[in-house]
């Protein structure tokens, strides 16, 4: 396991010195996806002085790379290398299960192809020391209550009064580091353009798509450095290949700590500069370094016990950011939710169901945390309508468009899970809502509870992302600025190459796609479902979008 701490530093060695620095580290995985190998790689790209104090350990770029087990160890000798880009407050960890199932389908259709599922820099501030531990009580000890894990303490969740050096990570330095990452892994041009295809997912699409029309050597007349030039063609999981922030509308709630853009781009970054505007991009409740953290426990209870009855809710510590989480995750109505009972702790739920209840398309009501992982099971059931009510005309965006559905009985029975594949069975309920709707059907639920698991607890590098940059953001916002404008060197680029675009059929673009995409529909998909589905579904058929960039590796044109 990777540790993140290390010394602060101001300068940095030269960055031709620096990319001989790499490291690779085997990881070992229980996932049931036979043939691929996983590692963890690590490579030294060091930031401009000017970027100012940081961590040492954010002079390093780091990217899980599978592989076919059967296939070429070198990179270069693969048959193609599909470099995937993290969705807004999404890490790396969230590609396993995509990435797993699409080298291993290409192996089933003769060819040895790795995923490259990159992190970016400024998850070097996370410390995955308690999740690495594989005990939930340990972890919590570790992140709340001081306690000792291989002989480290944890040093808390960084303020952003620490994040200066986060000030200028915006959509130039995110290309870049894409670039200096592939030219330093793969220095051939001429390889790249052939065997690399650059996509992502949500916000991945769009940063795909500065990447295609950038220019790396400040001279437009050369276009061997174009970001078009080290692509054989694209990917857009549940996004689009583009320049706007347009196509993913909806996927950042209004509550975060996003800054006001009436403002225009020099007064933006004089505020990040300066401190006044958060570097780091927060909300109150859930979507912060805290909370995402107890997502990942979440999932290591239910990879250890899953079966076992949750006691999170009460062993962990009392604070106002986890109790109103869990308040506006727990609250049947908007009446309970005043009230502050009955809470989460009042309920009985085994640890699988405790992280269903976290990330499942029927109960979160964050739209772009959503998956299809199945449904609650062992005792009835009511209709959530918090912070949205069930039903109406309601379009896919912030809260998405699925009933959601909570317990209905405190201190009653143990609420079970039911896992994706056994909706449907003939000892399944059938819960329906108030109105006679059925929550859910077999057809979707399409993501198996334990690989989501394994995705949030058992990698070296998080699913999700404590730390995002929040210039990222507001840069593509102020895309028509001279200082964003200026970054679309080569707009060519966006359709120099072939594209394959996989659309969730219940995600964000649901029943809004651009015309001209003849996108793949992924069914009954949520947002995160394009990562996180089980290779086979409930119609018997292999898994719709790893089949797709599989089929896509093999012939892009």
């Amino acid at each position: 396991m990777l540790l993140i701490a290390g010394a602060l530093t101001a300068a940095s060695p030269g960055a031709a010195q620096a990319r001989a620095e790499r490291t690779e580290t085997p990881v070992t995985s229980a996932s049931p996806a036979a043939g691929v190998t996983e590692s963890l790689v690590r490579v030294k790209v060091p930031l401009p002085a000017s970027a100012g104090v940081r961590p040492a350990a954010c002079d390093w770029l780091s990217y899980l790379r599978y592989r076919s087990s059967d296939g070429p160890a070198a990179s270069a000798e693969a048959d193609r290398i599909l470099v995937a880009q993290p969705g807004i407050l999404e890490g790396a960890g969230a590609f396993d299960s995509v990435a797993r199932n699409t080298v291993a389908r290409a192996a089933e259709q003769g060819s040895h192809i790795e995923f490259w599922a990159l992190d970016r820099r400024s998850n070097c501030l996370e410390d995955r020391t308690g999740i690495a531990s594989g005990d939930q009580h340990t972890a919590v000890d570790y992140y709340y209550r001081g306690k000792q894990v291989e002989g480290r303490t944890f040093a808390g969740y960084v303020t952003d009064d620490r994040l200066g050096w986060m000030a200028k990570l915006g959509i130039e330095q995110t290309v870049r580091d894409q670039y200096d990452l592939l030219t330093a892994e793969l220095p051939d041009q001429g390889l790249r353009k052939s065997k690399v295809l650059c996509g992502g997912h949500s916000l991945g699409g769009v940063i795909t798509g500065y990447f295609a029309a950038a220019d790396f050597d400040g001279d437009r007349a050369t276009t061997s450095d174009a970001g078009y030039n080290q692509c054989a063609g694209y990917f857009a999981l549940d996004t689009t290949v583009s320049t706007s922030l347009a196509d993913l509308s909806g996927s950042i709630p209004d509550d975060t700590n996003l800054p006001d853009i009436g403002l225009g781009h020099g007064a933006v970054q004089a505020g990040l500069d300066s401190g006044v505007l958060p570097r780091s991009l927060s909300a109150p409740v859930l979507l912060n370094p805290e909370t995402m953290t107890v997502l990942a426990i979440a999932g290591l209870g239910a990879l250890r016990d899953p079966g076992g009855e949750a006691d999170l809710p009460r062993y962990l510590p009392s604070n106002v950011n986890i109790e109103a989480t869990n308040r506006f995750l727990f609250s049947k109505d908007t009446a309970t939710f005043l009230k502050g009972s009955p809470t989460v702790k009042d309920f009985r739920l085994t640890n699988e169901a405790m992280l269903g209840a976290l990330m499942d398309d029927n109960s979160v009501p964050l739209a772009f945390l959503q998956s299809s992982v199945g449904f609650f099971d062992g005792g009835p059931v009511v209709d959530k309508n918090f912070p949205v009510a069930n039903g109406g005309d309601q379009q896919a965006g912030l809260f998405g468009t699925d009933y959601k559905a909570i317990p209905a009985q405190p201190n009653g029975p143990l609420y079970t899970w039911r896992n994706y594949d056994r909706v449907g069975d003939p000892d399944d309920p059938g819960h329906r809502s108030a109105d006679g709707t059925p929550f859910t059907s077999a057809a979707k639920e399409v993501t198996d509870i334990q690989e989501l698991a394994r995705s949030m607890a058992a990698q070296p590098l998080d699913f999700t992302e404590q730390y995002f940059p929040t210039k990222l953001v507001t840069d593509i916002q102020l895309a028509t600025s001279p200082q964003v404008k200026r970054l679309v060197v080569h707009p060519e680029g966006l359709t120099a190459n072939p594209t394959l675009t996989v659309l969730a059929g219940d995600g964000l673009l649901a029943g809004r796609a651009p015309a001209d995409l003849d996108p793949v529909i992924a069914e009954g998909y949520q947002h995160l479902d394009v990562l996180t589905a089980a290779p086979v579904q409930n119609n018997g058929l292999p898994e719709p979008v790893s089949t797709s960039l599989a089929g896509f590796a093999r012939n892009p044109a």
